[in-house]
């Protein structure tokens, strides 16, 4: 290839080019396909005609590098596949060369055309369960090393700050906090972190969520208290990888902050990378029954608070980004368990919306209403609210309806 040859494939609009990978691009913002994303973290300068995510990437990339990150291709076959994606006929690389590279390229992505999402994921015949869990895999970049980080869930600690936040200003049962295998750390600096695990049904370590049990948020009085939800946050970088992790003699983990960062500054979530944090509770399928009343929830929080009401639950992990896989697991279990799906959304458009969208794939999913003032399962939980009674209210006002 030509040097003009090149120039010409970088020049090609870079939000074009991710639309052509399967990411969705919107107001010039993708779901990264890197890490676990949740709330569009790739973002696109189609000024400089670059795109970065200040998560998981130390530099911009251009389009042939979107490419090659994407695709797992070299730089070679990245342009090849820009050439014919975009009808840009090069001058060398055509004939045999030009089809064992494709054939290379087929080999090393089943569909060159699929999304970088699903391109992770080993093509299998298992349940979306098991394949959303597992979409790394082990030869794939910045996979999620389990055997790295399962020692630390084996036997859980909870520091001061961890109990604090769990038991005395949520309210969770300690049985909860055993069940969800919560941990807890302090880095370096002093930040003291909720190591929240993620398992899939088989009670496989598939992700981490860190968060920041020091992270104080200069909100507004209408802010929610969990940002967790809507993936909104003060902090300029919510989420950071911990490639550069290290354990220390008395077992803590230190997640590699950026120079010149202090506990002030630290985000308020940080996952490792490969971190597959999708559907939450999973694991909790293995104790229900064909039928069985099953909650939604919307974030982690919120899921302790409705298991400890003493209710089986399952977290979305954001109310404005579902996932595909995700829809694909909840539709699964649906399927093959036959559950009695229930929701009480939180009292705000975003959960409305998510509503609506679970409706679409669960048809029998029942809308409850949170009481007054209450803009959150967690923080009716905290008042004393029995979902039970107002479902058995609901359930009885049907069955004389009908």
């Amino acid at each position: 290839m030509e040097k003009y040859e090149i120039e010409k494939l970088r020049d090609l609009p870079i939000e074009e080019v991710a639309s052509q990978l399967g990411l969705q691009v919107a107001r010039h913002k993708s779901l990264c396909p890197f890490h676990s994303d949740h709330h569009a973290s790739l973002s696109f300068n189609t000024r400089k005609n670059l795109c970065r995510c200040f998560v998981c990437m130390d530099e911009s990339l251009d389009s042939i590098g979107l490419v090659m990150k994407s695709l797992h291709v070299d730089f070679p076959k990245a342009c090849f596949w820009l050439a014919e994606r975009n009808g840009i006929l090069l001058e060398k690389g055509r004939g045999r060369i030009w089809r064992r590279i494709c054939r290379s390229a087929s080999a090393d992505s089943p569909d060159s055309a699929v999304s970088p999402a699903s391109a992770a994921s080993p093509a299998s015949t298992a349940s979306p369960v098991a394949s959303a869990s597992s979409a790394s895999s082990p030869a794939a970049p910045h996979a999620f090393d389990a055997a790295r980080y399962a020692r630390f869930f084996e036997h859980p600690w909870l520091n001061e700050a961890a109990c604090r936040f769990l038991f005395d200003e949520r309210k969770i049962d300690g049985r909860v906090a055993r069940w969800c295998r919560l941990s807890s750390w302090t880095d370096r600096k002093g930040v003291n972190w909720l190591q929240i695990p993620y398992f899939d049904k088989e009670g496989r370590l598939v992700g981490i969520q860190n968060r920041n049990l020091d992270f104080h948020r200069k909100s507004r009085p209408t802010d929610s208290m969990d940002s967790e939800k809507t993936g909104k946050s003060s902090c300029p970088t919510d989420f950071t990888d911990d490639t550069d992790s290290k354990h220390s003699e008395d077992s803590q983990v230190s997640i590699g902050s950026k120079a010149g960062t202090d506990s002030e500054e630290a985000p308020r979530f940080r996952f490792p990378y490969g971190s597959q944090c999708g559907i939450y509770n999973l694991q909790v399928l293995n104790l229900l029954t064909q039928g069985e009343r099953l909650f939604i929830t919307e974030g982690c929080s919120d899921c302790w608070a409705m298991l400890s009401a003493g209710h089986k639950a399952i977290a979305i992990p954001s109310a404005t980004l579902l996932k595909p896989e995700d829809r694909d697991v909840l539709a699964y279990i649906g399927e093959t368990f036959g559950v009695e799906w229930h929701m009480f959304p939180d009292r705000d458009a975003p959960g409305e919306r998510l509503f609506l969208q679970l409706k679409e794939i669960l048809p029998s999913l029942i809308h409850h209403q949170l009481p007054l003032g209450c803009k959150d399962f967690g923080e009716a939980y905290l008042k004393g609210f029995n979902p039970a009674e107002e479902i058995n209210l609901l359930l009885n006002f049907r069955i004389s309806g009908s």
